[in-house]
């Protein structure tokens, strides 16, 4: 059966932005030098002010008390009117992303559970014109996956549909998340090459996204290793105009390298087969180091090191490296012994929070007390911290320099199974913006990755940029992906991804406006100053169209000039001529003109 998202598989924020009623200008007397004679009807002036107060001090409550509480869910998002909500439509709902940062409403958010019923969606909505955009989980930073006029999610089509042990494949539904597949495949001793920071994500978003909305493009970490869409080998596309198609490197290459990263434009992913390893042991190794002896270790860290990334703390000399390799079998699990427990590591950081506590709310001895914050990770305990004064250049110091201790603190090795080991903890809520640009080949590193990172350190610090840490630096053999930030004709190329963060650590909408103002001011530096300078683009599930026509013209000229236009918009018109497929985003970086 065809389902239609219900609401608790969708998120609702409801709140109003309106203003309180100005209080009215009080009556005030005109000056005289005699005092009036008071008028015979005082007594009852006197009970009508008296009468008046009490009926401002109800509805001044009454104010209070609708802007204390929040709104039933079915209250209609943004448009309640005092002392009157209208309710949602139960078939309006409400999709954002994981950061929410971004959203929508939309009646036609669609969950098919077989190809046959996906086919059905998309003839139909070619056949009136309706908008039907792919989402995944929502993950993607820039909400790539989002559209007002409609959506499918394929999360019931989540399946492991084949396994061939012999040759380490395996084919599955695109819904299908990454934990699901790693964990439905591991009893044959196999599992992805690499992964990506999260998850949850679907495979059909995972080929071409790291955080997963919509074909974008992930990535991963390792020099040798290429972005996750080379693992993907063959595919099945359901196009609006030829119905379902099985492209391959053998079958149509040249539609299967534009489309594994066609940003769900050409196309919905329905099943998906998989070039998998050798279920491995790693090891993690840990260590704090700096920028000065990464220069000197730079070349040896990549070739020597499967997987490898590299964290950059902000107004500190910190550089956190953290390696993955396999396990010896000959010299097992590494002996070392910790010499912090993770209650060390983790104190320095909670009395950080305690004293901050105390100087931006004030608590007495009793309030502080009940603060329990001993369960807390490091990431939820940075959030917190981040909160109570985000864009606070001197208390993001701070924060920064607590958690280059914490590292410090945390130096040494983990051993796991890959998809145990190859993941990251990223936080919470937040806006992220991802580079990509070349870095020379593995046996000749051209150092422009520590170059750049270099100059971005300089940047933050001569603009005070209140930027929390870590910036993440990660390497990728080259992609064919003809769409891929990593695409080369030379197998031997690698390329660097670097990511600014700033966090949303508040619910707060006049906060999160505040700080996503100054996340694009830190974004658009770094753009003006590094972007061109290093042949750097942008992760797709990052970029964020502009509003000013001269800047969308500047980048649709320079998307041109790193990717093929001309053939994915042919592709586009080929596949999808009444454009369904795509939403805003699409069709401002890549518009299509009947004349072209």
């Amino acid at each position: 059966m065809l389902r239609r998202a219900n609401n608790h598989n969708l998120r609702r924020s409801i709140h109003s932005l309106l203003k309180p009623p100005p209080s009215p200008t009080p009556f005030r007397r005109p000056f005289c030098s005699t005092p009036p004679t008071p008028p015979p009807s005082s007594a009852t002036d006197a009970e009508l002010r008296k009468y008046i107060g009490y009926t401002l001090l109800v509805l001044g409550c009454g104010v209070a008390t609708y802007y204390s509480f929040p709104f039933p869910e079915d209250a209609k998002h943004k448009k309640a009117h005092l002392f009157r909500y209208a309710p949602l439509p139960p078939d309006l709902h409400t999709v954002s992303n994981w950061s929410g940062t971004h959203e929508v409403q939309t009646r036609n958010f669609i969950q098919p559970e077989t190809i046959t019923e996906l086919e059905s969606v998309v003839k139909e909505c070619h056949e009136k014109k309706q908008k039907i955009r792919p989402v995944g989980s929502g993950l993607s930073p820039n909400g790539i996956g989002l559209m007002r006029g409609g959506m499918v999610n394929l999360a019931l089509m989540d399946k492991v549909l084949e396994v061939d042990e012999k040759n380490k494949r395996v084919r599955v539904q695109a819904g299908i998340r990454v934990q699901q597949l790693v964990d439905g495949i591991k009893e044959y001793g196999i599992t992805l090459q690499n992964f990506a920071s999260i998850r949850e994500q679907q495979i059909g978003g995972i080929i071409q996204d790291l955080y997963e909305n919509v074909q974008v493009g992930a990535h991963g970490t390792g020099a040798k290793l290429p972005p996750i869409d080379e693992q993907v080998i063959s595919m099945k596309l359901v196009t609006p105009a030829k119905g379902t198609i099985e492209i391959s490197k053998d079958k149509d290459p040249e539609l299967f390298y534009l489309a594994r990263c066609g940003l769900g434009g050409l196309g919905v992913v329905a099943e998906v087969t998989l070039q998998c390893v050798e279920r491995q042991e790693l090891v993690e190794h840990t260590f704090v180091s700096n920028m000065k002896e990464i220069k000197k270790n730079h070349k040896k860290l990549l070739s020597e090191n499967k997987h490898v990334k590299y964290l950059y703390i902000p107004y500190t000399d910190t550089v956190v490296v953290v390696t993955c390799n396999p396990l010896s079998k000959w010299k097992g699990p590494p002996k070392h012994k910790p010499k912090y427990s993770q209650e060390e590591a983790m104190q320095h950081v909670r009395d950080l929070y305690l004293e901050s506590v105390r100087k931006y709310r004030k608590l007495n001895t009793s309030e502080e007390s009940e603060l329990d914050i001993s369960e807390l990770s490091f990431t939820e305990l940075r959030d917190k911290l981040l909160a109570l004064d985000p864009l606070n250049k001197e208390h993001i110091v701070k924060v920064n320099k607590a958690e280059a201790e914490f590292w410090q603190k945390s130096e040494g090795y983990r051993v796991g199974w890959s998809d145990e080991i190859l993941g990251f903890d990223c936080g919470g809520q937040q806006w992220v913006s991802e580079t990509c640009f070349p870095a020379g080949t593995l046996s000749k590193p051209s150092m422009k990755d520590l170059e750049y990172i270099e100059q971005l350190l300089q940047l933050i610090e001569k603009q005070n940029l209140p930027a929390p840490a870590p910036i993440e630096q990660r390497w990728t053999a080259s992609s064919k992906s003809l769409m891929s930030p990593a695409y080369s004709s030379s197998s031997d190329d690698i390329f660097s991804w670097v990511g600014i963060i700033m966090y949303l650590p508040t619910a707060d909408a006049r906060q999160r406006k505040e700080i996503t103002e100054e996340f694009f001011h830190y974004r658009q530096l770094t753009q003006k100053c590094l972007w061109e300078q290093y042949s750097a683009y942008e992760h797709w599930a990052k970029i964020e169209v502009p509003k000013d026509k001269d800047e969308l013209a500047a980048l649709q000229a320079r998307l041109r000039k790193r990717f093929p236009v001309d053939a994915y918009n042919e592709a586009r018109r080929e596949l999808d001529p009444n454009r369904i497929l795509s939403n805003n985003i699409l069709q401002k970086l890549f518009p299509i003109t009947e004349s072209v």
